[in-house]
């Protein structure tokens, strides 16, 4: 992925729907992304199903907003609609629930040729994702984000999974979707705090390898969490452009896209320790651990003190938790952390794998961190032992 020309970073976001392409040979699809998407689900999505029959799947937080017009959207091209409501949160990503997805699929006489719909955030693009890519050895789904998490991350590329008591996404499959609508419409009923957790997300980008989408963050981003649509558009179709080319180069995380963790090594070990609790959402617990990796990167050495107070000062502004005493209270152990950390999915050969950064927009892969600095970045970050505040 080429970073973003800064002289192309207008002030002036694009105002039209606008469609990015992930190439994947015969596995590619599109990311539609703009305002009244949901509308249009109907002749976007029919065209292209092996049969006309689809279950929508969502949660008791979105079906209310949306499942009727997602429903009749399609009922109006002639597709079937069979209807299933999750309970919602990030606990629903587990063994339990996932058993109780398949069985009632099964119960609907779900067939090969049926598509999965996933209509809702993070948790439920997971969860339907993996269930596809195991229900009858496998059968196509549709993802219909409904938060900013969803629409700039973990709705594209195919990662699919729920949590363990081991830790986070620790079982899961690669799956791509066959379709992604993401109507920035439905931010509108999303709560501050999970619009403010998804534009960790969106920081993410600007920090990997776009500093000029970073810039314009620091100049929009408060915009673009008050309501601005053009800036909100812009947003994510940035993200979803930068996420497709990495995707595209490296599907399966053996390389490029490894960089799309920057800040869940971290994040992932405070979400265990919570227990995946509401307590912590997935997007503040990567706004932490981007805080944090910015910190080890500047103890190490490898990036200027300017660029890591710059990172931490726009995560402030923007409402996120820059350090775990922002956090609700309770007891931060650093030692737990790092014991977290050795049992993440990125583990390789017993080392922890870190992304780290030389500077904004300048992100690598660090397999060889020394867990005393780490341990020492946590113990600061904590006092050692302390509660929130």
């Amino acid at each position: 992925m080429k970073p973003t020309d800064p002289d192309s970073q207008s002030d002036e976001p694009p105002s039209t729907t606008e469609t990015v392409h992930l190439e994947l040979g015969a596995r590619s699809y599109d990311i539609v992304v703009g305002e009244g998407v949901l509308a249009q689900t109907g002749r976007r999505l029919a065209p292209g199903l092996e049969s006309p029959r689809v279950v929508i799947i969502t949660d008791a937080n979105v079906a209310p907003h949306y499942l009727a017009g997602v429903a009749q959207a399609l009922r109006g091209q002639g597709v079937a609609c069979d209807e299933v409501v999750l309970s919602p949160g990030e606990q629903t990503k587990d063994f339990k629930h996932l058993e109780d997805l398949l069985e009632r699929l099964l119960a609907a006489n779900t067939e090969r040729g049926t598509t999965l719909v996933a209509l809702g955030g993070g948790v439920i693009g997971d969860i339907v994702g993996f269930a596809a890519s195991i229900l009858l050895r496998g059968v196509d789904y549709v993802q219909i984000p409904t938060t900013l998490l969803a629409q700039v991350d973990s709705a594209v590329g195919g990662k699919t999974g729920i949590n363990s008591r081991q830790g986070k996404n620790l079982i899961g499959s690669f799956h791509q979707p066959r379709l992604v609508l993401a109507d920035t419409d439905t931010l509108d009923t999303l709560p501050a705090r999970e619009l403010r957790a998804g534009y960790a997300e969106v920081l993410k980008y600007g920090l990997i390898r776009d500093a000029a989408f970073f810039a314009w963050l620091e100049r929009h981003g408060a915009a673009l969490l008050a309501g601005d649509r053009a800036a909100r558009r812009h947003a994510v179709v940035t993200s979803c452009r930068a996420k497709a080319q990495i995707v595209a180069e490296d599907e399966r995380e053996g390389g490029v896209r490894a960089l799309l963790n920057l800040g869940h090594t971290f994040g992932h070990a405070f979400e265990a320790e919570t227990g995946f609790a509401s307590e912590l959402l997935h997007g503040e617990a990567v706004a932490l651990g981007m805080a944090l990796a910015f910190r080890l990167s500047t103890q190490l050495g490898l990036c200027p003190d300017d660029d890591r107070d710059r990172v931490i000062r726009h995560l402030a502004a923007a409402g996120l938790p820059t350090s775990p005493a922002a956090l609700a209270p309770r007891a931060w152990h650093a030692d737990a952390l790092l014991a977290h950390m050795a049992r993440d999915k990125k583990v390789r050969d017993g080392k922890i794998r870190f992304v780290l950064a030389r500077g904004i927009g300048r992100a690598f892969v660090a397999d060889e961190v020394p867990t005393e600095a780490v341990r020492a970045v946590l113990t600061e970050a904590t006092g050692g032992v302390v509660a929130g505040s």
